[in-house]
C-alpha cells in the first residue's frame, strides 16, 4: 500500500523560473490497485514518481509504503522494494551484462544471500520459463548481451527484472511509448496480467487516454501539481475518450 500525504514540492523557489510541482497532493493506492495517470506536460506526472522513489526530498508532506514511511529513506533503499520501469529501454537494464546475469542482479534483490559464481540450473530454468510468456523468443538468448536486444525485447526484460522480486509497488513511466505497436500492445498485455497475477500496487504514466482507461482498475487526472479527476468503478467503465477530454477542459478552467 502506498501513502502520499499533502506533497509538496516547488522548484527554482523565489527566482523568476518558480514552479509549483507538486500542491499539497494527496493520494491512497492499495494492493492490487493498478493506477493510470494522465495529464499535460508539467502537470506533475514525473515529480510525483521521483518524490516516490527519492529524486529528491518533499519540502513538505509524506510518503509511507507498506505501513513504512519512507520520506527520508535514501533511494537505493527504496528500490529494494519499488519496480521502475523508463520509457527508454536503454534504462534499467545493464547492457554488456547477458540477460540471466541481469535476471539474477534482479531477483537477488533485497536478499541476503552469499555471493555465487555463475546462475545455478536451478534459476537458468526459471528464468527461461518466465521469458517465455513474452513470446519473444528471449527465453532461447539467455546468455546473449542485453545490448544485442531490440528495444521490444529489453522493454519486457525490464518488465520482468522489475516484477521477478515482486515489489511493494511497480512505476511504469511511459513504458510503452517508444516501442512500435505490436510490441507496446505485447508489453501491455504482459504487464497488465503480472500486475493481476501477483496483486501488485501500480502506477503508469501515459498520453495515451484510450490506454490509460482500456488498463488499470483506476485513473487519475493531474494537473499543476493538483489531483482534479480521480475515476474508478462503474464511472470510469463507463467513461468514454469524448466525455474524459471534456472532464479535463472543464477542470482545468475551474
Amino acid at each position: 500500500m502506498l501513502e502520499v500525504k499533502n506533497a509538496k514540492k516547488t522548484f527554482f523557489r523565489d527566482t523568476p523560473n518558480e514552479r509549483v510541482a507538486l500542491d499539497n497532493l494527496s493520494l491512497t493506492l492499495d494492493d492490487g490497485e493498478f493506477l493510470t495517470i494522465i495529464g499535460s506536460n508539467g502537470a506533475g506526472k514525473s515529480t510525483l514518481f521521483n518524490a516516490i522513489t527519492g529524486g529528491f526530498i518533499l519540502d513538505g508532506g509524506s510518503i509511507a509504503l507498506g505501513g513504512e514511511d519512507v520520506t527520508w529513506l535514501a533511494p537505493h533503499k527504496r528500490a529494494l522494494v519499488i519496480g521502475y520501469i523508463f520509457q527508454n529501454p536503454a534504462k534499467g537494464t545493464a547492457p554488456s551484462m547477458t540477460i540471466e546475469e541481469n535476471l539474477a542482479l534482479a531477483y537477488s534483490r533485497g536478499k541476503k544471500w552469499p555471493l555465487r559464481k555463475g546462475v545455478s540450473r536451478e534459476d537458468h530454468s526459471f528464468f527461461k520459463d518466465h521469458l517465455a510468456r513474452f513470446e519473444m523468443g528471449l527465453e532461447d538468448r539467455l546468455t546473449d548481451k542485453v545490448g544485442l536486444l531490440s528495444g521490444g525485447q529489453r522493454q519486457a526484460l525490464a518488465m520482468l527484472m522489475s516484477t521477478i522480486a515482486k515489489p511493494r509497488l511497480l512505476l511504469l513511466d511511459e513504458h510503452t511509448a517508444a516501442l512500435d505497436p505490436a510490441a507496446a500492445q505485447k508489453i501491455m498485455r504482459i504487464t497488465d496480467e503480472i500486475v493481476r497475477e501477483q496483486k501488485l500496487a501500480t502506477m503508469m504514466i501515459t498520453h495515451n487516454t484510450k490506454q490509460a482507461l482500456d488498463f488499470g482498475t483506476r485513473t487519475v487526472m493531474l494537473e499543476e501539481g493538483k489531483i482534479i479527476l480521480d475515476i474508478l468503478g462503474e464511472e470510469r467503465k463507463n467513461m468514454t475518450l469524448p466525455r474524459l477530454m471534456e472532464h479535463y477542459s472543464h477542470l482545468r478552467v475551474i
